[in-house]
Formats: structure tokens, C-alpha cells, sequence
């Protein structure tokens, strides 16, 4: 893979690895530079958080562009691997919106509230009927593509279930993902494997 492949996204301000500082490079911050910087890209390098990584592959799949090989960067050690790694595709998980979660998101009790209530099922698998702590959902590598448990008063998973959708009915919550809580809450409200993968560098 040459150079001329390969862009990184620099999200936050953050310093460039040495080992990427000759390639191309935008800030990620702004959509309309992810989407630029992907157009002529074979490989796209992120220096930023899961939740930037998880920004980019949003782009890439609203764009039909997951074709493209996707790194993150969070330290400099890995700047040589992302340069020269190998891609293989993984299960993409997104919520109902068309967002990618890459690292966990959460349905967390509404307001003062210290429960959820109403029932959540996976695949066609009960997680949980009536009243729950919260619930933590989680991408895999391999297929079916996530995971997900409703979590005690200490927040630990009680059992995990795996599947290729988890569906959320309930009289109120809030959502978070990849570590961003969302303005709403929600009464229903869903993640699941999309139809195509994404092509992780590792």
C-alpha cells in the first residue's frame, strides 16, 4: 500500500505520530473533512477516541464507502501497525439512527429514576422483563456481531446473551454511546449488526 492510499484523520488537536506526519492529513472534526478525506482513500487512519473512530465508520456507511480499510491510532507505538497492518472485516454494529458504536453503549435509567423498566430482547432471547439497573451493549469480532447484559446495582453484567440485534421497549431511558450520552430519552430504541462489515486494521 503506497502513501498516496492512505489519509489520516486527526481529531482534537492532537499531535500526529512521527511515523504519519508525511502523509496526507485533516481534521476530523468537521464531517465534511471525513468525507473528503475518504473520497481517494484505500486506507483511513484515525488519531482520536473510539467515539471519533466510531464518527468515521458512521461516515463510511452513510457514504457506501466500507470498502476502505479503517486504523485508529491512540498511541504513537501504534502508528508502524496501523501503516502496515492487515485488514479484516468485522461486524458493524449501529443503533436505529444510523450511528456505529465501536467500543459500548448504554441504556441507562431516565432522569432521577435508579431503574429502567419495560423488557429488552436479543434476537429472540429475553434479556430482561421489568426492571433492570441498566443494560450494556457490546460490538464483537465475530459474528453474530454483538453482545449484551442487563448490569446490577454495581454495574457488572449479570449474564451476557449474544445475537445479531438487541431491541429496547420501555416507559423512559437514556442512551449512551461510545461514552457520549444522547439528548433524549427514548422509549424504544435498538443496536444491530449492519449488512456489511468494516475492514479493521490490526
Amino acid at each position: 500500500m503506497t502513501n498516496t492510499t492512505i489519509t489520516v484523520l486527526r481529531f482534537g488537536g492532537r499531535r500526529l505520530p512521527r511515523a504519519l506526519a508525511s502523509l496526507e492529513h485533516r481534521d476530523g472534526d468537521d464531517p465534511a473533512e471525513i468525507d473528503a478525506a475518504v473520497a481517494g482513500a484505500s486506507r483511513v487512519i484515525v488519531v482520536g477516541s473510539t467515539a471519533d473512530l466510531a464518527a468515521v465508520l458512521t461516515r463510511l456507511m452513510r457514504l457506501e464507502r466500507l470498502d476502505v480499510e479503517v486504523a485508529r491510532v491512540s498511541r504513537w507505538r501504534g502508528a508502524r501497525r496501523a501503516l502496515t497492518g492487515v485488514a479484516q472485516r468485522i461486524p458493524l454494529i449501529r443503533d436505529e439512527t444510523g450511528t456505529a458504536v465501536v467500543d459500548a453503549a448504554f441504556w441507562l435509567p431516565p432522569g432521577d429514576e435508579r431503574v429502567i423498566r419495560g423488557e429488552a430482547v436479543v434476537d429472540d432471547q429475553v434479556l430482561f422483563d421489568g426492571e433492570v439497573t441498566a443494560v450494556r451493549v457490546e460490538p464483537i469480532t465475530a459474528m453474530p456481531g454483538l453482545r449484551a447484559a442487563a448490569l446490577t446495582g454495581r454495574m457488572r453484567p449479570r449474564r451476557w446473551l449474544t445475537g445479531r440485534a438487541v431491541q429496547l421497549g420501555t416507559t423512559g431511558a437514556r442512551v449512551v454511546r461510545d461514552g457520549s450520552l444522547m439528548p433524549r430519552e427514548v422509549k424504544r430504541s435498538a443496536f444491530y449488526r449492519h449488512t456489511t462489515g468494516w475492514l479493521r486494521v490490526s
